[in-house]
């Protein structure tokens, strides 16, 4: 018997409507029986919805079955007596670690779990200790949990699920919320748990990269496990994993892409220096020797500084055309003149979120702004449409200081919307018309007007018409995104701000989504910027990088100036995307490649010039 065990689990809930009438029952897991041997590192995928997160609250007992059974350790989740016996052997680890971490110094809210138990004072001491070494953590035990990155409140959460001795983990998404850096530490601290400290450990992602050192993948679809096996076996399958909502790591799709090009490959490429090595034997083979048919590769490009807002906003924008004889044409939309800004001001929790920030924004410019958690991206974003007032500097919008006496910054925010990370927190009405109606309305145009635009903008965010009239809660996270799109689209911005759009997303409702927002970019040339953690969407869709590092503006430029500068990025906990490392190795390697490239199809491109 292995240490997680589910034989033809089921389990149902009742969907209700606004006024709590049922209307309908969902088969969130359906039949599912599956096997978790003691020291397995198991990952579970699937779309938003294919029921991997309902799953996943049944091993830690949080939900029971409608059919079938679960055990953990032997032990029955249905049998009341075994609940907190499972719940200490199955610890959960959720998405988001501020729900977990509830003490006011990391120590003690390590030590809750095991106090929980009834652990004596004296074990649960030394269980914190242990825990805080294993997650390495430890030289922050007095620190506060609010003064944590991100990925060190991770850390945290995972501390303290240790602290209580489990022999299974369950991490659900943990790493959705978290910038490169984080992201690797808590993969790499579940792979230590994993391999030294012999816990089981189930890890639900939409990374895919976070998936390869796996003992065995389950893909889940529609509530049943549609494929299961080993990461290489899982990854082969890329046109069944796509038509799952699914993608793939970054090497296996570029070996994917040569291979349809005719490179002759392997197929179960996982690893940037599987692929290099892979590339190397064919290349040379087929004389394609390194230093061969290829010119000279392009000099390493410097990223604009960000400390002079003019020069800053307009160069380095080679894919952006239009936007650059804008610039040259037009004054900018948004000005940010010498802002700074302090939370708490001449307090003893004050804290410097902004330094003198110089930034210039042009109209049809799509703009990716990226940073560590921590690093002031936020608190920027809320000075573009007047949220925040700045301690120190000015904001301009259209050459009018926003913050000047008698400036209505109610209106501003008709010109400048911003669509917070998790729509959820934005949507309110009754229903999806409802809710898009209500920015039109609030700017003071009439009935009729105000819903020909609802209508507009629902339509250009492609929401099925039969959901126009249905409660917002009722919609999947990618179709909330699209209705708090809309409203902001409704009022005809100049400037939309997405903060984390694609969080939570599987990678097909990420590209729906991104897809989504540069089109009507490119319809309606409003300026776009996006906040994001992942370097690759950011390098699929900008053609201008912001990047934030403690609350300085340290680089400005072109995906391939900014992420030319790895090094640099990688010391403020961001990386550049996955396929510019290859193209660094190849070219380290021997191979005349440009390594400043940063999207798959550069990189397929590039190789076969010299293949």
């Amino acid at each position: 018997m292995g240490i997680v065990e589910t034989k033809d689990l089921a389990y149902e809930y009742i969907r209700r409507d606004e006024d709590g009438n049922p209307s309908g029952i969902i088969r969130a897991v359906d039949g599912v029986s599956l096997n978790v041997k003691k020291g397995e590192f198991i990952a579970i995928l699937g779309g938003n919805g294919s029921g991997k997160s309902t799953l996943a609250k049944h091993i830690n007992a949080i939900l029971y079955p409608t059919e079938g059974s679960v055990e953990v350790d032997g032990m029955n989740t249905r049998d009341p007596k075994y609940l907190w016996d499972i719940r200490q052997n199955a610890g959960m680890v959720f998405q988001n670690p501020d729900n977990q971490i509830i003490g006011n110094v990391v120590e003690e809210d390590v030590g809750f779990g095991p106090e929980n138990m009834g652990v004596p004072t004296e074990q649960i001491w030394e269980r914190v200790k242990e825990a805080l070494q294993i997650l390495g953590m430890y030289d922050y035990r007095t620190h506060s949990p609010n003064r944590l990155s991100g990925g060190q409140k991770q850390r945290v959460a995972i501390a303290g699920v240790v602290a209580m001795h489990p022999k299974c983990i369950i991490m659900d998404e943990p790493t959705a919320m978290l910038d490169p850096a984080g992201r690797k530490e808590v993969i790499r601290a579940a792979r230590a748990l994993n391999s030294v400290e012999n816990v089981t450990v189930i890890l639900i992602t939409h990374y895919m990269e976070e998936v390869i050192y796996a003992n065995r993948v389950f893909v889940m679809n529609q509530g049943k496990i549609a494929l299961q096996g080993t990461p290489r076996e899982i990854f082969t399958r890329i046109e069944t994993l796509r038509a799952l909502r699914l993608d793939v790591p970054q090497p296996t799709m570029l070996s994917y892409e040569l291979r349809k090009a005719g490179l002759d490959l392997p197929e179960s490429i996982l690893t940037n220096e599987e692929l290099v090595e892979a590339l190397a034997k064919k290349l040379t083979l087929r004389g394609g020797a390194p230093g061969q048919k290829a010119g000279p590769a392009l000099a390493q490009e410097n990223p604009v500084s960000g400390g002079d807002s003019g020069k800053g906003a307009g160069a380095g924008r080679e894919q952006a055309g239009s936007a650059e004889e804008d610039s040259a044409k037009e004054p900018p939309l948004l000005i940010l003149d010498h802002v700074g800004y302090t939370y708490s001001k001449d307090t003893s929790d004050e804290i410097q979120a902004l330094k003198d920030i110089n930034l210039s924004i042009y109209k049809g410019e799509f703009i990716g702004l990226i940073g560590h958690t921590g690093s002031g991206k936020s608190t920027l974003v809320q000075h573009l449409n007047g949220l925040i007032e700045p301690t120190e500097g000015a904001v301009y919008f259209k050459g009018q200081d926003i913050f000047e006496k008698g400036y209505k910054r109610r209106e501003l925010r008709s010109h400048v919307g911003l669509v917070f990370q998790y729509p959820e927190h934005q949507l309110f009405e009754e229903t999806v018309f409802k809710d898009v109606c209500f920015g039109p309305k609030n700017m003071g145009l009439s009935d009729k007007d105000a819903e020909l635009r609802a209508y507009e903008a629902l339509k250009s965010v492609k929401l099925p018409d039969d959901l126009f009239y249905v409660s917002p809660f009722d919609l999947s996270g990618g179709q909330k995104r699209r209705v708090a799109i809309a409203g902001v689209l409704a009022m005809k911005p100049d400037i939309l701000i997405l903060d984390e759009p694609t969080a939570g997303l599987d990678p097909q409702g990420r590209d729906e989504i991104l897809d989504l927002v540069k089109s009507l970019r490119d319809k309606n040339q409003i300026t776009v910027v996006l906040v994001s953690h992942s370097m690759e969407d950011v390098a699929n869709y900008v053609d201008r990088i912001l990047c934030m590092d403690k609350g300085c503006l340290r680089m400005d430029g072109s995906p391939r100036q900014v992420f030319g500068h790895r090094e640099e990025l990688e010391e403020m906990g961001l990386r550049a995307p996955q396929v510019t490392y290859i193209m660094g190795d190849l070219k380290r390697s021997g191979f005349p490649v440009d390594p400043l490239i940063t999207t798959i199809e550069e990189a397929r491109n590039e190789i076969l010039r010299f293949a």
